[in-house]
Protein backbone atom coordinates (compact mmCIF):
# COMPACT_ATOMS: atom_id res chain seq x y z
CA UNK A 1 0.00 0.00 0.00
CA UNK A 2 1.17 3.70 -1.11
CA UNK A 3 -0.50 6.51 0.80
CA UNK A 4 0.09 7.77 4.47
CA UNK A 5 0.04 9.70 7.13
CA UNK A 6 2.73 11.57 8.96
CA UNK A 7 1.16 14.43 10.52
CA UNK A 8 1.95 18.22 11.59
CA UNK A 9 0.98 19.27 14.69
CA UNK A 10 2.14 19.01 18.44
CA UNK A 11 0.00 15.87 19.44
CA UNK A 12 0.66 12.94 21.29
CA UNK A 13 0.26 9.88 19.08
CA UNK A 14 -2.32 7.46 18.94
CA UNK A 15 -1.86 3.87 19.83
CA UNK A 16 -2.41 1.12 17.30
CA UNK A 17 -4.87 -0.83 16.64
CA UNK A 18 -4.85 -4.57 17.63
CA UNK A 19 -2.39 -3.81 19.75
CA UNK A 20 -2.98 -4.12 23.41
CA UNK A 21 0.30 -3.31 24.56
CA UNK A 22 0.10 -0.25 22.43
CA UNK A 23 -3.50 0.88 23.04
CA UNK A 24 -3.39 0.04 26.65
CA UNK A 25 -3.39 -3.19 29.01
CA UNK A 26 -4.51 -6.15 27.61
CA UNK A 27 -3.57 -8.07 24.32
CA UNK A 28 -5.97 -7.17 20.95
CA UNK A 29 -6.62 -10.19 18.94
CA UNK A 30 -5.34 -10.26 15.40
CA UNK A 31 -7.75 -8.87 12.94
CA UNK A 32 -9.48 -10.94 10.21
CA UNK A 33 -7.67 -10.69 6.60
CA UNK A 34 -10.80 -8.78 5.26
CA UNK A 35 -11.49 -5.14 5.33
CA UNK A 36 -11.41 -2.89 1.83
CA UNK A 37 -9.66 -4.23 -0.74
CA UNK A 38 -8.70 -7.26 1.28
CA UNK A 39 -8.67 -10.31 -0.67
CA UNK A 40 -10.78 -12.48 1.60
CA UNK A 41 -13.21 -9.62 1.95
CA UNK A 42 -15.21 -10.97 4.56
CA UNK A 43 -12.69 -12.32 7.66
CA UNK A 44 -13.79 -10.92 11.13
CA UNK A 45 -11.71 -8.99 13.53
CA UNK A 46 -10.41 -10.44 16.34
CA UNK A 47 -11.42 -10.27 19.89
CA UNK A 48 -9.98 -6.94 21.21
CA UNK A 49 -7.70 -6.34 24.13
CA UNK A 50 -8.66 -3.57 26.72
CA UNK A 51 -8.75 -0.23 25.00
CA UNK A 52 -6.17 2.45 25.56
CA UNK A 53 -6.70 5.78 26.73
CA UNK A 54 -7.78 8.38 24.77
CA UNK A 55 -5.14 10.08 22.77
CA UNK A 56 -4.48 13.65 23.36
CA UNK A 57 -5.63 16.17 20.87
CA UNK A 58 -3.06 18.22 19.49
CA UNK A 59 -2.23 21.68 20.29
CA UNK A 60 -3.71 23.66 17.76
CA UNK A 61 -1.09 25.02 14.61
CA UNK A 62 -1.69 28.78 13.43
CA UNK A 63 -3.92 29.74 11.68
CA UNK A 64 -3.90 30.59 8.13
CA UNK A 65 -4.47 34.17 6.94
CA UNK A 66 -7.33 34.24 5.03
CA UNK A 67 -5.93 36.12 2.36
CA UNK A 68 -7.26 38.11 -0.59
CA UNK A 69 -7.11 35.05 -3.46
CA UNK A 70 -6.59 32.28 -1.58
CA UNK A 71 -8.12 30.67 1.61
CA UNK A 72 -5.27 30.76 4.50
CA UNK A 73 -4.33 26.95 5.92
CA UNK A 74 -6.10 26.08 9.27
CA UNK A 75 -4.33 24.89 12.06
CA UNK A 76 -3.55 21.08 12.10
CA UNK A 77 -4.97 19.65 14.91
CA UNK A 78 -2.17 17.12 15.20
CA UNK A 79 -2.79 13.15 15.42
CA UNK A 80 -5.27 13.68 19.00
CA UNK A 81 -8.33 13.00 20.21
CA UNK A 82 -9.18 9.68 18.79
CA UNK A 83 -9.49 7.30 21.80
CA UNK A 84 -7.28 4.28 21.27
CA UNK A 85 -9.03 1.28 20.63
CA UNK A 86 -7.76 -2.61 20.77
CA UNK A 87 -9.72 -4.05 18.03
CA UNK A 88 -12.11 -3.05 15.70
CA UNK A 89 -12.75 -3.10 11.58
CA UNK A 90 -9.52 -2.32 9.38
CA UNK A 91 -10.07 0.50 6.52
CA UNK A 92 -7.10 0.16 3.73
CA UNK A 93 -6.45 2.83 1.81
CA UNK A 94 -4.37 2.74 -1.44
CA UNK A 95 -5.81 -0.47 -2.61
CA UNK A 96 -8.82 -1.32 -5.04
CA UNK A 97 -11.34 -2.25 -2.89
CA UNK A 98 -13.41 -5.30 -2.35
CA UNK A 99 -16.69 -6.50 -1.63
CA UNK A 100 -17.89 -9.29 0.85
CA UNK A 101 -17.45 -11.57 -2.18
CA UNK A 102 -13.98 -10.42 -2.93
CA UNK A 103 -15.35 -8.75 -6.19
CA UNK A 104 -13.82 -5.17 -6.51
CA UNK A 105 -16.63 -2.54 -5.60
CA UNK A 106 -17.28 0.42 -8.03
CA UNK A 107 -18.65 3.45 -6.78
CA UNK A 108 -16.79 7.11 -7.71
CA UNK A 109 -18.95 10.52 -6.92
CA UNK A 110 -21.58 9.39 -4.21
CA UNK A 111 -22.79 9.32 -1.29
CA UNK A 112 -23.92 7.17 1.88
CA UNK A 113 -26.72 7.00 3.69
CA UNK A 114 -27.63 5.36 7.24
CA UNK A 115 -31.04 3.45 7.56
CA UNK A 116 -31.16 1.77 10.99
CA UNK A 117 -27.47 -0.31 12.09
CA UNK A 118 -26.84 -0.26 8.38
CA UNK A 119 -25.08 1.86 6.05
CA UNK A 120 -26.15 2.03 2.17
CA UNK A 121 -23.35 3.40 -0.43
CA UNK A 122 -24.89 4.53 -3.40
CA UNK A 123 -22.18 5.35 -6.22
CA UNK A 124 -21.53 5.19 -9.72
CA UNK A 125 -19.57 2.26 -12.25
CA UNK A 126 -18.01 4.08 -15.33
CA UNK A 127 -17.10 1.75 -18.02
CA UNK A 128 -13.60 3.18 -17.26
CA UNK A 129 -13.16 1.72 -13.80
CA UNK A 130 -12.96 -1.74 -14.55
CA UNK A 131 -10.50 -1.17 -17.17
CA UNK A 132 -8.30 0.95 -15.12
CA UNK A 133 -8.46 -1.93 -11.96
CA UNK A 134 -7.62 -4.76 -14.54
CA UNK A 135 -4.01 -2.12 -15.81
CA UNK A 136 -3.66 0.51 -13.52
CA UNK A 137 -0.54 1.61 -15.70
CA UNK A 138 -2.66 3.29 -18.31
CA UNK A 139 -5.81 5.86 -17.20
CA UNK A 140 -8.34 6.23 -19.75
CA UNK A 141 -11.39 8.67 -20.53
CA UNK A 142 -13.95 6.22 -20.69
CA UNK A 143 -17.36 8.28 -18.08
CA UNK A 144 -19.91 5.63 -20.33
CA UNK A 145 -22.40 4.92 -17.53
CA UNK A 146 -22.71 1.59 -16.30
CA UNK A 147 -24.72 1.29 -13.12
CA UNK A 148 -25.28 3.34 -10.21
CA UNK A 149 -24.45 0.89 -7.22
CA UNK A 150 -26.13 -0.04 -3.86
CA UNK A 151 -23.59 -1.48 -1.15
CA UNK A 152 -23.99 -2.10 2.80
CA UNK A 153 -22.47 -2.49 5.46
CA UNK A 154 -22.45 -2.39 9.16
CA UNK A 155 -19.03 -1.72 10.25
CA UNK A 156 -17.97 0.89 7.52
CA UNK A 157 -15.21 -1.60 6.44
CA UNK A 158 -16.62 -4.63 4.90
CA UNK A 159 -19.08 -3.86 1.90
CA UNK A 160 -21.99 -6.32 0.75
CA UNK A 161 -22.89 -5.73 -3.08
CA UNK A 162 -27.00 -5.42 -2.92
CA UNK A 163 -27.10 -5.06 -6.62
CA UNK A 164 -27.67 -2.17 -8.75
CA UNK A 165 -29.92 0.74 -8.14
CA UNK A 166 -30.35 1.87 -11.69
CA UNK A 167 -28.80 0.79 -14.51
CA UNK A 168 -28.20 2.15 -18.03
CA UNK A 169 -31.10 0.37 -19.12
CA UNK A 170 -33.44 1.44 -16.53
CA UNK A 171 -32.94 4.94 -17.11
CA UNK A 172 -32.84 5.06 -21.06
CA UNK A 173 -36.44 3.69 -20.79
CA UNK A 174 -37.22 6.95 -18.24
CA UNK A 175 -34.86 9.10 -19.85
CA UNK A 176 -32.89 10.35 -23.41
CA UNK A 177 -29.44 9.42 -23.23
CA UNK A 178 -26.97 6.93 -24.69
CA UNK A 179 -24.52 5.14 -23.07
CA UNK A 180 -22.13 7.59 -23.19
CA UNK A 181 -24.55 10.28 -21.60
CA UNK A 182 -23.28 12.03 -18.24
CA UNK A 183 -24.57 10.30 -14.78
CA UNK A 184 -23.10 11.37 -11.54
CA UNK A 185 -22.54 12.82 -8.14
CA UNK A 186 -25.92 11.01 -6.59
CA UNK A 187 -26.69 10.61 -3.56
CA UNK A 188 -29.29 9.35 -1.59
CA UNK A 189 -31.82 10.06 1.56
CA UNK A 190 -35.43 9.15 2.99
CA UNK A 191 -38.50 10.23 2.92
CA UNK A 192 -40.45 9.67 6.12
CA UNK A 193 -43.65 10.64 5.07
CA UNK A 194 -43.89 9.10 1.45
CA UNK A 195 -41.50 5.97 3.20
CA UNK A 196 -39.57 6.23 -0.23
CA UNK A 197 -35.99 5.89 -0.92
CA UNK A 198 -34.96 8.74 -2.88
CA UNK A 199 -31.32 9.05 -5.34
CA UNK A 200 -30.84 12.32 -6.73
CA UNK A 201 -28.07 12.76 -9.54
CA UNK A 202 -26.66 14.66 -12.47
CA UNK A 203 -28.05 13.83 -15.68
CA UNK A 204 -26.84 15.77 -18.64
CA UNK A 205 -29.74 16.11 -20.65
CA UNK A 206 -30.67 18.86 -23.18
CA UNK A 207 -29.75 21.36 -23.08
CA UNK A 208 -27.27 20.88 -20.07
CA UNK A 209 -27.19 19.24 -16.71
CA UNK A 210 -30.43 18.42 -15.11
CA UNK A 211 -31.32 16.39 -11.97
CA UNK A 212 -33.21 13.38 -12.13
CA UNK A 213 -34.82 11.77 -9.21
CA UNK A 214 -35.42 8.16 -8.21
CA UNK A 215 -37.08 6.19 -5.72
CA UNK A 216 -37.30 2.56 -4.05
CA UNK A 217 -39.67 1.51 -1.23
CA UNK A 218 -36.16 0.15 0.27
CA UNK A 219 -32.39 1.26 0.97
CA UNK A 220 -31.28 -1.87 -1.64
CA UNK A 221 -33.84 -1.85 -4.28
CA UNK A 222 -33.71 -1.25 -7.59
CA UNK A 223 -35.10 2.40 -8.44
CA UNK A 224 -37.13 4.25 -10.36
CA UNK A 225 -36.64 7.60 -12.31
CA UNK A 226 -39.91 9.73 -11.40
CA UNK A 227 -38.93 12.55 -13.21
CA UNK A 228 -36.20 15.56 -14.19
CA UNK A 229 -35.03 19.51 -13.35
CA UNK A 230 -33.93 21.83 -15.60
CA UNK A 231 -33.70 24.61 -14.17
CA UNK A 232 -32.73 25.41 -10.52
CA UNK A 233 -33.89 28.43 -9.26
CA UNK A 234 -31.38 31.28 -7.99
CA UNK A 235 -28.35 29.19 -9.53
CA UNK A 236 -26.29 30.80 -11.74
CA UNK A 237 -26.24 28.93 -15.13
CA UNK A 238 -29.40 27.17 -13.80
CA UNK A 239 -27.87 24.31 -12.46
CA UNK A 240 -25.30 22.25 -10.69
CA UNK A 241 -21.85 21.84 -11.22
CA UNK A 242 -20.65 19.34 -8.68
CA UNK A 243 -23.14 18.41 -5.92
CA UNK A 244 -23.94 16.00 -3.22
CA UNK A 245 -26.76 14.79 -1.26
CA UNK A 246 -27.29 15.92 2.57
CA UNK A 247 -29.55 15.10 5.26
CA UNK A 248 -30.23 17.13 8.58
CA UNK A 249 -31.16 16.49 11.70
CA UNK A 250 -34.70 16.80 11.38
CA UNK A 251 -34.96 14.75 8.41
CA UNK A 252 -35.33 17.83 5.60
CA UNK A 253 -32.86 17.21 2.55
CA UNK A 254 -30.54 19.30 0.71
CA UNK A 255 -28.58 20.24 -2.95
CA UNK A 256 -25.37 21.22 -1.63
CA UNK A 257 -23.60 22.24 -5.45
CA UNK A 258 -21.54 24.83 -7.14
CA UNK A 259 -22.58 26.68 -9.70
CA UNK A 260 -22.73 24.89 -13.90
CA UNK A 261 -19.72 26.23 -15.90
CA UNK A 262 -17.43 28.13 -13.52
CA UNK A 263 -18.46 26.74 -10.32
CA UNK A 264 -17.35 30.16 -8.70
CA UNK A 265 -20.88 30.16 -6.10
CA UNK A 266 -21.75 27.39 -3.77
CA UNK A 267 -25.32 26.97 -2.64
CA UNK A 268 -27.74 24.95 -0.34
CA UNK A 269 -31.06 23.69 -1.90
CA UNK A 270 -33.59 22.31 -0.30
CA UNK A 271 -35.70 19.57 -1.54
CA UNK A 272 -39.60 19.66 -1.54
CA UNK A 273 -40.95 19.13 1.57
CA UNK A 274 -43.53 16.68 0.45
CA UNK A 275 -41.73 13.98 -1.43
CA UNK A 276 -37.86 15.16 -2.31
CA UNK A 277 -38.93 15.46 -6.04
CA UNK A 278 -38.13 18.82 -6.29
CA UNK A 279 -35.40 21.29 -5.93
CA UNK A 280 -36.63 24.52 -4.21
CA UNK A 281 -34.91 28.08 -4.50
CA UNK A 282 -31.41 27.68 -3.42
CA UNK A 283 -29.77 29.90 -1.02
CA UNK A 284 -25.87 30.96 -2.06
CA UNK A 285 -23.83 30.52 0.85
CA UNK A 286 -20.23 31.11 -0.98
CA UNK A 287 -19.07 33.19 -3.95
CA UNK A 288 -15.34 33.86 -4.75
CA UNK A 289 -12.71 31.01 -6.48
CA UNK A 290 -14.19 27.76 -8.69
CA UNK A 291 -14.70 24.62 -6.26
CA UNK A 292 -15.79 21.37 -7.21
CA UNK A 293 -16.41 17.92 -5.18
CA UNK A 294 -18.93 20.32 -3.05
CA UNK A 295 -20.38 17.74 0.30
CA UNK A 296 -20.95 18.89 3.62
CA UNK A 297 -21.25 17.29 6.86
CA UNK A 298 -22.37 18.20 10.46
CA UNK A 299 -20.82 18.50 13.68
CA UNK A 300 -21.46 19.39 17.17
CA UNK A 301 -24.42 21.24 15.72
CA UNK A 302 -21.68 23.26 13.14
CA UNK A 303 -22.28 23.03 9.39
CA UNK A 304 -19.17 22.51 7.38
CA UNK A 305 -19.28 22.97 3.33
CA UNK A 306 -16.25 21.64 1.70
CA UNK A 307 -15.26 21.36 -1.92
CA UNK A 308 -11.73 21.09 -3.68
CA UNK A 309 -9.97 23.36 -6.69
CA UNK A 310 -10.78 22.95 -9.95
CA UNK A 311 -8.55 20.53 -10.90
CA UNK A 312 -10.70 18.26 -13.04
CA UNK A 313 -9.93 14.61 -12.22
CA UNK A 314 -7.00 15.63 -9.81
CA UNK A 315 -6.52 15.93 -6.22
CA UNK A 316 -6.81 19.23 -4.35
CA UNK A 317 -6.90 20.73 -0.84
CA UNK A 318 -10.40 20.62 0.96
CA UNK A 319 -11.72 24.07 1.15
CA UNK A 320 -14.57 24.68 4.10
CA UNK A 321 -16.63 27.21 5.40
CA UNK A 322 -18.65 26.63 8.26
CA UNK A 323 -22.05 28.42 10.15
CA UNK A 324 -24.26 27.23 12.70
CA UNK A 325 -27.30 27.35 10.34
CA UNK A 326 -27.25 25.57 7.57
CA UNK A 327 -28.23 28.30 5.21
CA UNK A 328 -25.31 30.77 6.43
CA UNK A 329 -24.40 33.42 7.26
CA UNK A 330 -20.63 31.56 6.56
CA UNK A 331 -17.42 32.00 7.93
CA UNK A 332 -14.21 32.85 5.75
CA UNK A 333 -12.94 29.82 3.59
CA UNK A 334 -10.12 28.01 5.12
CA UNK A 335 -8.29 24.92 3.69
CA UNK A 336 -8.78 22.09 6.16
CA UNK A 337 -5.70 20.54 8.15
CA UNK A 338 -3.65 18.14 6.95
CA UNK A 339 -4.97 18.43 3.44
CA UNK A 340 -2.15 20.93 1.97
CA UNK A 341 0.81 17.78 2.46
CA UNK A 342 -0.94 15.38 0.02
CA UNK A 343 -3.95 16.96 -1.48
CA UNK A 344 -6.11 15.34 0.63
CA UNK A 345 -4.47 11.91 0.58
CA UNK A 346 -4.65 12.21 -3.15
CA UNK A 347 -7.87 12.71 -3.68
CA UNK A 348 -10.79 15.52 -4.00
CA UNK A 349 -13.89 15.74 -1.23
CA UNK A 350 -16.63 13.09 -2.60
CA UNK A 351 -18.54 12.20 0.59
CA UNK A 352 -19.19 13.03 3.91
CA UNK A 353 -19.49 9.88 6.40
CA UNK A 354 -21.12 10.62 10.31
CA UNK A 355 -21.12 7.94 13.02
CA UNK A 356 -22.99 9.38 16.10
CA UNK A 357 -21.19 6.62 18.15
CA UNK A 358 -21.96 5.25 22.01
CA UNK A 359 -18.42 7.05 22.74
CA UNK A 360 -18.32 10.16 20.59
CA UNK A 361 -19.51 11.30 17.38
CA UNK A 362 -16.86 10.72 14.46
CA UNK A 363 -16.77 12.18 10.74
CA UNK A 364 -15.78 10.49 8.13
CA UNK A 365 -13.46 12.41 5.02
CA UNK A 366 -14.44 9.89 1.95
CA UNK A 367 -12.15 11.19 -0.86
CA UNK A 368 -12.54 10.53 -4.53
CA UNK A 369 -9.55 9.40 -6.12
CA UNK A 370 -10.68 9.69 -10.33
CA UNK A 371 -7.57 7.33 -10.62
CA UNK A 372 -9.12 5.60 -13.76
CA UNK A 373 -9.41 9.01 -15.38
CA UNK A 374 -6.47 10.53 -13.68
CA UNK A 375 -3.93 8.00 -13.64
CA UNK A 376 -2.55 9.18 -10.05
CA UNK A 377 -2.54 5.36 -7.93
CA UNK A 378 -4.16 3.08 -6.64
CA UNK A 379 -8.29 2.54 -5.63
CA UNK A 380 -10.81 5.05 -6.49
CA UNK A 381 -12.22 5.27 -2.48
CA UNK A 382 -9.91 7.19 0.24
CA UNK A 383 -11.50 7.00 3.44
CA UNK A 384 -9.98 9.16 5.93
CA UNK A 385 -10.93 10.09 9.86
CA UNK A 386 -10.77 13.68 10.86
CA UNK A 387 -10.01 15.15 14.03
CA UNK A 388 -11.18 18.64 15.75
CA UNK A 389 -9.34 21.03 17.70
CA UNK A 390 -12.60 23.27 18.54
CA UNK A 391 -14.43 24.37 15.09
CA UNK A 392 -11.70 23.47 13.02
CA UNK A 393 -11.47 20.23 11.76
CA UNK A 394 -7.97 18.11 10.57
CA UNK A 395 -7.96 15.15 7.81
CA UNK A 396 -6.06 12.58 9.48
CA UNK A 397 -4.20 11.02 5.61
CA UNK A 398 -3.58 7.29 7.02
CA UNK A 399 -3.54 4.15 4.82
CA UNK A 400 -4.78 1.89 7.11
CA UNK A 401 -7.54 2.46 10.31
CA UNK A 402 -9.29 0.71 12.49
CA UNK A 403 -12.90 1.71 13.63
CA UNK A 404 -15.34 0.62 15.83
CA UNK A 405 -18.75 1.99 14.19
CA UNK A 406 -20.53 1.47 17.08
CA UNK A 407 -18.51 3.54 19.48
CA UNK A 408 -17.64 5.77 16.92
CA UNK A 409 -13.52 5.19 17.74
CA UNK A 410 -10.93 4.70 15.41
CA UNK A 411 -7.40 3.97 15.88
CA UNK A 412 -4.36 3.86 13.25
CA UNK A 413 -4.08 0.30 12.29
CA UNK A 414 -0.68 -2.17 11.63
CA UNK A 415 0.53 -1.63 8.64
CA UNK A 416 -0.27 2.28 8.28
CA UNK A 417 2.20 4.01 6.26
CA UNK A 418 3.13 7.06 7.54
CA UNK A 419 4.76 8.68 5.00
CA UNK A 420 3.02 11.72 3.16
CA UNK A 421 2.33 12.09 -1.02
CA UNK A 422 5.37 8.66 -1.27
CA UNK A 423 4.28 8.27 -4.61
CA UNK A 424 4.65 11.89 -5.47
CA UNK A 425 1.14 11.91 -7.10
CA UNK A 426 -0.48 14.72 -5.44
CA UNK A 427 0.54 17.26 -7.59
CA UNK A 428 -1.34 17.27 -11.03
CA UNK A 429 1.75 18.72 -12.62
CA UNK A 430 5.45 18.40 -12.34
CA UNK A 431 6.72 20.67 -9.23
CA UNK A 432 9.62 21.20 -7.02
CA UNK A 433 9.16 20.43 -4.35
CA UNK A 434 6.53 17.79 -4.81
CA UNK A 435 3.64 18.25 -1.80
CA UNK A 436 5.07 17.32 1.34
CA UNK A 437 8.61 17.15 0.53
CA UNK A 438 11.65 19.32 1.05
CA UNK A 439 14.25 19.36 -1.58
CA UNK A 440 17.65 20.35 -2.56
CA UNK A 441 17.77 19.51 -6.24
CA UNK A 442 15.66 17.07 -8.01
CA UNK A 443 13.07 16.81 -10.31
CA UNK A 444 9.44 15.08 -11.11
CA UNK A 445 10.18 12.41 -13.68
CA UNK A 446 7.45 10.32 -15.80
CA UNK A 447 9.02 7.23 -15.65
CA UNK A 448 7.75 5.95 -12.68
CA UNK A 449 7.26 2.25 -10.32
CA UNK A 450 3.50 3.48 -10.08
CA UNK A 451 1.21 6.51 -11.29
CA UNK A 452 1.84 9.78 -13.21
CA UNK A 453 5.20 10.62 -11.41
CA UNK A 454 8.34 9.71 -9.86
CA UNK A 455 11.67 11.77 -8.51
CA UNK A 456 14.85 11.96 -9.95
CA UNK A 457 17.62 12.46 -8.22
CA UNK A 458 20.86 14.08 -10.09
CA UNK A 459 24.29 14.89 -8.64
CA UNK A 460 24.53 16.42 -5.66
CA UNK A 461 20.55 16.19 -4.23
CA UNK A 462 18.24 15.35 -1.12
CA UNK A 463 14.29 14.84 -0.99
CA UNK A 464 12.89 14.31 2.40
CA UNK A 465 10.16 14.62 4.69
CA UNK A 466 9.89 15.28 8.78
CA UNK A 467 7.14 12.82 9.84
CA UNK A 468 5.78 13.76 13.62
CA UNK A 469 3.52 12.18 16.01
CA UNK A 470 4.60 8.72 15.64
CA UNK A 471 4.23 6.33 18.17
CA UNK A 472 7.52 4.93 19.80
CA UNK A 473 8.55 1.46 18.35
CA UNK A 474 10.59 -0.29 15.30
CA UNK A 475 9.74 0.93 12.18
CA UNK A 476 10.76 0.03 8.17
CA UNK A 477 11.91 2.59 5.59
CA UNK A 478 11.75 1.38 1.94
CA UNK A 479 11.69 3.07 -1.19
CA UNK A 480 11.28 1.59 -4.99
CA UNK A 481 14.70 2.87 -6.66
CA UNK A 482 16.13 2.91 -10.01
CA UNK A 483 19.49 3.83 -11.29
CA UNK A 484 23.19 3.88 -10.14
CA UNK A 485 23.61 6.81 -8.35
CA UNK A 486 25.87 7.16 -5.03
CA UNK A 487 24.57 8.26 -2.39
CA UNK A 488 21.69 6.90 1.09
CA UNK A 489 18.49 6.07 1.92
CA UNK A 490 18.66 7.46 5.35
CA UNK A 491 16.76 8.07 8.71
CA UNK A 492 17.75 11.07 10.87
CA UNK A 493 16.43 12.59 14.15
CA UNK A 494 14.24 9.64 15.30
CA UNK A 495 15.52 9.64 18.74
CA UNK A 496 18.10 7.25 18.70
CA UNK A 497 21.60 6.82 15.97
CA UNK A 498 20.86 7.96 12.63
CA UNK A 499 20.43 5.23 10.00
CA UNK A 500 20.94 5.11 6.12
CA UNK A 501 22.11 2.45 3.45
CA UNK A 502 23.67 2.93 0.12
CA UNK A 503 21.41 3.76 -2.76
CA UNK A 504 23.10 0.95 -5.12
CA UNK A 505 19.92 -0.19 -7.75
CA UNK A 506 20.25 -0.82 -11.29
CA UNK A 507 18.71 -0.21 -14.72
CA UNK A 508 15.47 -2.29 -13.32
CA UNK A 509 13.19 -0.77 -10.38
CA UNK A 510 14.10 -2.57 -7.49
CA UNK A 511 13.41 -1.98 -3.57
CA UNK A 512 15.97 -0.64 -1.05
CA UNK A 513 15.02 -0.77 2.57
CA UNK A 514 15.74 0.05 6.21
CA UNK A 515 14.65 -2.37 8.77
CA UNK A 516 14.70 -2.96 12.62
CA UNK A 517 14.87 1.66 12.75
CA UNK A 518 14.02 2.41 16.95
CA UNK A 519 12.06 5.70 16.57
CA UNK A 520 11.38 7.46 19.60
CA UNK A 521 10.18 11.02 20.29
CA UNK A 522 7.53 10.88 17.98
CA UNK A 523 9.26 12.71 14.94
CA UNK A 524 11.47 11.38 12.04
CA UNK A 525 13.32 12.64 8.89
CA UNK A 526 13.64 10.17 5.90
CA UNK A 527 14.33 10.47 2.35
CA UNK A 528 17.46 9.92 0.25
CA UNK A 529 20.10 11.65 -1.02
CA UNK A 530 22.88 11.07 -4.25
CA UNK A 531 26.20 12.28 -4.25
CA UNK A 532 27.03 11.94 -7.70
CA UNK A 533 24.99 9.86 -10.96
CA UNK A 534 21.25 9.82 -11.43
CA UNK A 535 18.53 8.00 -9.58
CA UNK A 536 14.88 7.46 -9.33
CA UNK A 537 12.92 6.83 -6.39
CA UNK A 538 9.01 6.35 -6.26
CA UNK A 539 6.65 4.81 -3.35
CA UNK A 540 8.38 5.27 0.03
CA UNK A 541 6.86 3.77 2.95
CA UNK A 542 7.44 3.92 6.50
CA UNK A 543 5.92 1.59 8.40
CA UNK A 544 5.32 0.31 12.50
CA UNK A 545 6.33 -3.12 12.77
Amino acid sequence: MSGGGGRSGAAGALPDAGRGADAGGGSGGSGGSSGMGGTAGNGSAGVAGSGGAAGVSGAAGRDGGAGSGQAGAAGSGGMGGAGGTGGGAVIKNDVFWKDTAGSLMYSQGGGVLRAGNTYYWYGVNYGGAATYAANPANKNSDTSFVAITTYSSTDLANWKFEGNALTYASMASKLTMSQSTWIGRVGATYHATTKKYVIIGQYLGTPDTQQFFATSDTPNGAFEVQGTQAVLTNVVNNNCGDQSIFTDDDGQAYIVCSSLSGRSNLYVIPLRPSDYLQAQPATKIFGGAGREGNAMFKYNGRYYACSSDLHGWNASHAYCISATNILGPYAAEFVMGNTDKDFSHVTQTGLFVTVKGSSQELVIFGGDRWSDFAGNGIGYNQWTPLTFVGTTPSMQSLSAWSIDAAAGTWAVAPGNNFVLNPSFEADRVATNPPAGWLTTAGSDVQDTHSGNFAWQLSGAATVHQTIADLPNGTYTLSTWIKGTASGTLFAKGCGGADQSVALGGSSAWSQLSITGMSISGGTCDVGASSTSGMTTLDDFTLTKN
